[in-house]
């Protein structure tokens, strides 16, 4: 993998860049959309594609246990059994072990868990976890680590740092003993722990540093905490870690969050909201945040977002995705999921135009106004 600053930013931290993989290249920052099962959810690839996603992102633990890693391995790796000829990201399978704190148990050996599916009972060790990604083949994998839940308190959130730092040097070690099954070069990325406490997000940072990696990430964010922590962690972790390595913020989130921190220096963003959020009718428009299942759209003839050259979206009206989504058609579903992930990688877009012309602070400042109003 390669990296490479090409614009920065004269009032902010923000920059645009380049991430070159074996699949293709990334034009950053960027907006990575979840494909958890190997599908983001209602949209085919070749309409991805048309959106103007060129990475997605995978999850570990899922694809683990469905459909399974023999079968994956079997059609020549997951881009290959999904048709996917871009780059992918899988994370490490962390948040979803985390999220299962009634069925899981942290050892130093690694976490212990029932299958959410059948109750079936697995061990993900640091090792496991990178040979899992790779017979998944990623173009980008990441190290096993704790995600701390918000609140937590200083002893635990130090104890479950050093614990992930201790895993990450295991991560390293299998990563360099080992190659990828499909030909194509794999980049490891560690993950930087610490909760909200600064001096253990220093010191998680230096310790990501050292290892030499060529890509970084922020975890543990995200989860609960106020936003202006979120945004004074991501801040301090950008000023400490090296400009020629892409920086990956994990799971974040609301346009407006992104923006903030795209100032901040954040080249990599990736969340289930836009899809999750179309799902349940609330809908990213060019005129604010539609709740489209409020009474108010019932017999609206205005067209999903005038604005937007989405399919679907000048097309059909208001009033007519209420009604699907209200009877949870699945076309309501598909038209609401291409317009917010249409607004999503287009505010990228133009976020990388705005950095590039001089004008990224002042549009954000107008962008964030639009994406936090309510109609």
């Amino acid at each position: 993998m390669k990296f490479s600053v090409n614009h920065t930013s004269q009032h902010s931290a923000a920059r645009t860049g380049m991430l070159i993989t074996d699949h293709g290249s990334i034009e950053t920052p960027v907006f990575m959309p979840v494909g958890t099962l190997g599908t983001v959810k209602s949209v085919s690839q070749s309409e991805l594609i048309d959106l103007g996603a060129n990475i997605i992102l995978g999850n570990t633990y899922h694809l683990y246990l469905r459909p399974g890693l023999d079968v994956l391995e079997n059609a020549g790796g997951l881009h290959k059994f999904i048709n996917w000829d871009q780059p992918m990201l899988t994370d490490s399978g962390g948040y979803q072990v985390y999220s299962l704190s009634a069925k899981r148990k942290i050892l130093e050996e690694g976490v212990s868990f029932s299958s959410h599916i059948d109750g079936s009972n697995h061990l993900f060790t640091p090792e496991f976890v990178v040979d899992i990604q790779r017979r998944i083949g990623a173009d980008i994998i990441m190290a096993f680590d704790e995600c701390t839940p918000y609140p937590c308190d200083y002893r635990y959130a130090q104890e479950s740092m050093h614990l992930t730092h201790r895993w990450l040097a295991r991560c390293m070690e299998r990563y360099r003993t080992t190659h990828s099954q499909y030909g194509q070069f794999q980049t490891l990325s560690p993950i930087i722990q610490g909760s909200t406490f600064p001096d253990l997000r220093i010191e998680s940072a230096h310790q990501v540093i050292d290892t030499g990696a060529s890509m970084n990430a922020i975890g543990g964010l995200s989860v609960g905490e106020p936003v202006e922590i979120m945004y004074e962690i991501t801040a301090l972790v950008c000023d400490l870690l090296p400009s020629t390595n892409p920086r990956y913020l994990m799971g974040v989130g609301t346009p407006a969050d992104i923006l903030e921190c795209i100032s901040l220096g954040i080249d990599m963003f990736d969340c289930v909201l836009p899809t999750r959020n179309a799902r349940h009718g609330l809908l990213y428009t060019s005129e604010g945040v539609v709740n489209i299942k409020n009474q108010k759209w019932a017999g609206s003839l205005e067209p999903i977002d005038k604005n937007s050259s989405c399919v679907g979206s000048q097309e059909y009206t208001k009033g007519y995705l209420r009604h699907l989504i209200r009877t949870k058609e699945i076309l309501g579903a598909r038209l609401a999921t291409l317009q917010n992930l249409s607004f999503y990688l287009n505010m990228m877009n133009d976020a990388r135009h705005k950095i590039r012309d001089g004008s990224f602070e002042y549009w954000k400042k107008e962008m964030i106004d639009i994406t936090t109003r309510r109609r």
